[in-house]
């Protein structure tokens, strides 16, 4: 599958860089994401649908609160939750090293823990709430069909696109027993290379002075053990949920095109993909996915409500779906 892109809107682009880096510079730990819109989409000369950075006047409308009455990822708001949420990256910074990430890529690669289908493992969810997500306390299932029905809505014939919000947190099942029960610092969370320095928009980026990996002079440097352009393929970044549903719909052979596994592996880089950080890293192809994870990742932000999806009604859909771009059965 091809997907083409035009030129984007640089001037929107800049006042929300110039705005993001305001607020970075009053706050250390944190990049606000709330304010921004969704892009509207549009044609090319060929037909092709796609992303442009200009307001859609009959595209999805961004809420400017989540279900607890907070701006969206306000990691300092006072709350309980919020409290959780810090603890939370406190945890993840000191324990998410290098050889850590190797050592969960090496043990979950094996897709030994479950044989499931896709729809199987989307009812597992049920049983998973997500401790770093200031914005929602929600059973998960309910997030991923709030994100795909929004996502549907506004872009109909990119199903892919679709099937690729419903399966995007799958992942989180690593929190359960028969995944091996992970703690969530190894399961959840914003996302980060390991093998490089730590770039100060990572939230809560204190806690890493907490990280052995901090003292190692071969990963405190910009590119550390990488080198400028070597591709994101070729970078460690921090053990997840993210990267263990990529692996589950590599190896298991998805039909899914490179932009939908690059949103399903890189979703949580927030450091990337909200403040720019490591794109030094990064190829072309890198470049062009991007362009569809920052679609993504608005509708993934903002479609977190309490309003709740008929499960019944939409499920035919999403089964047609998984048909189309995966097997029966899974190996997780």
């Amino acid at each position: 599958m091809t997907i083409l892109f035009e030129q984007h809107d640089q001037l929107g682009s800049q006042v929300e860089d110039q705005n993001l880096s305001s607020k970075a510079n009053d706050i250390n730990d944190l990049v606000l994401d709330g304010g921004f819109v969704v892009p509207k989409d549009h044609k090319s000369n060929n037909g092709v649908v796609v992303p442009n950075d200009t307001v859609s006047s009959n595209g999805f409308i961004a809420p400017e609160i989540n279900s607890f009455g907070q701006t969206f990822r306000d990691y300092n708001a006072e709350s309980e939750r919020q409290k959780t949420v810090e603890e939370f990256y406190r945890l993840n910074h000191i324990n998410q090293t290098y050889d850590f990430v190797k050592k969960m890529r090496e043990e979950y690669g094996k897709l030994d823990k479950v044989e499931m289908s896709i729809w199987e493992c989307c009812e597992l969810l049920n049983e998973v709430v997500d401790d770093s997500d200031p914005d929602l306390d929600e059973p998960q299932i309910e997030h991923l069909l709030q994100t795909a029905e929004a996502i549907r809505k506004d872009y109909p014939d990119e199903d892919w696109l679709h099937l690729t919000a419903l399966i995007h947190d799958l992942g989180k099942v690593l929190l359960l027993p028969s995944f091996g029960e992970l703690p969530q610092w190894a399961v959840v969370g914003d996302t980060h290379p390991l093998g490089c320095a730590f770039d100060e928009s990572i939230v809560h980026h204190k806690y890493f002075k907490e990280n052995p990996d901090f003292y190692n002079p071969d990963y405190n440097t910009k590119c550390g053990i990488y080198y400028e352009g070597c591709g994101l393929d070729n970078v460690v970044v921090s053990w997840g949920h993210d990267d263990y549903m990529y692996l589950v719909a590599k190896e298991n052979g998805t039909t899914l095109p490179s932009a939908a596994l690059f949103i399903i592996r890189y979703h949580s880089f927030y450091p990337l993909h909200r403040a720019g950080a490591y794109t030094h890293l990064m190829n072309k192809e890198d470049e062009e996915n991007l362009k569809w994870l920052k679609v993504f990742n608005k509708y993934d932000l903002y479609s977190k409500s309490k309003v709740r999806i008929d499960v019944d009604k939409v499920k035919p859909y999403y089964l047609s779906l998984i048909e189309k771009y995966f097997p029966a059965k899974l190996r997780w």
